[in-house]
């Protein structure tokens, strides 16, 4: 017979049991979180001010930029409180909102760096047709399908986690709420339930994947045809870390949501859920903008506007 237990609640395992290490890890994601807010909101910041910058690649860059924010503000702010106040318990209730907004924010950035893909193909392959085709319109019902989509498959996703108690254990062997952990002491009943999300989820992230790696053969193929090699240069040094973004984030997605369970916690797991978790928002403001030179030069006029402004005041 199935011991189906009520769980009122969780324990999240922290990466050390030692209070030194643990307080050494709080202060560096306490560090990490910082560094990534300030970059991300800088380049929302000048995608929402600066008019030059009014494009549809920095529309689905601030896109992107506000769910980088968004997902990684769901797990670190909670390791932080509990490191700091020695407590690693975490409410059923908050934990489905944990699993409810992550997933939400992970299936929203996949569907948005699809439609990146897609406008980068325009730009390479249709430049001609590019203003038509990626009108503002078009920008906004790509981005609200991104979001609704993303917030659909999260809520469908947390419901079938938490469809029926769970039977086992209370323990999670991650910092945040992470499926591998809750699969393994759901009862059996709900596992067909959760399997159908699983399955919803890969065939969203394979027609993601699907989709950018033939709007990249054909922006290759039509790079490769620049008759000059600074041309071709400058074309794939802007593509290609879209690619390795993409490709390093669903990688370590899928193995975070979609991986079957250990019976033992993996040193290796809550490693790739780092990178997961924190890794892509760090990455995103240097690849995409602040490696941009009209980023910079956003930059420069928004510092000149503020302390310009200020000197004539004075």
């Amino acid at each position: 017979m199935t011991n189906v237990t009520l769980v009122a609640g969780f324990l999240l395992v922290g990466f050390s049991d030692i209070q030194e290490l643990q307080i050494l890890y709080e202060v560096l994601f306490l560090m990490i979180y910082v560094a990534i807010l300030m970059s991300n909101l800088l380049i929302i910041t000048l995608t929402t001010l600066d008019l030059q910058l009014q494009t549809p690649m920095y529309f689905f860059l601030k896109n992107l930029f506000f769910l980088d924010v968004f997902l990684v503000s769901v797990p670190i702010p909670k390791f932080i409180v509990n490191s700091l106040t020695y407590n690693n318990s975490i409410s059923t209730l908050g934990c489905a909102f944990q699993l409810l907004f992550m997933t939400s924010f992970a299936a929203g950035e996949v569907l948005v760096l699809t439609a990146m893909s897609y406008d980068h193909y325009v730009a390479i392959c249709c430049p001609l047709n590019y203003e038509v085709t990626m009108n503002v319109g078009a920008c906004v019902l790509m981005a609200g399908v991104s979001w609704s989509i993303g917030g659909l498959f999260g809520a469908l996703y947390t419901a079938g986690t938490f469809f029926m108690p769970f039977c086992g254990s209370n323990v999670i062997p991650q910092f945040f709420c992470e499926v591998s952990s809750l699969l393994r002491i759901s009862c059996p009943e709900t596992l067909l339930v959760v399997y159908t999300s699983i399955g919803i989820g890969i065939c969203l992230g394979m027609s993601s994947f699907i989709c950018i790696v033939i709007s990249y053969v054909y922006i290759f193929s039509t790079v490769l045809k620049i008759p000059t090699l600074k041309g071709q240069s400058k074309a794939f040094s802007t593509r290609f870390p879209h690619l390795i973004v993409f490709t390093l984030f669903i990688i370590t997605a899928c193995f975070v949501y979609f991986k079957p369970s250990p019976n033992l916690p993996s040193v290796i797991d809550r490693l790739l859920s780092v990178i997961y978790t924190v890794v892509p928002p760090i990455l995103n403001p240097i690849i995409y903008s602040l490696r941009s030179k009209d980023m910079k030069q956003a930059l420069m006029r928004l510092l000149h506007k503020t302390f310009g402004h200020q000197s004539h005041s004075i």
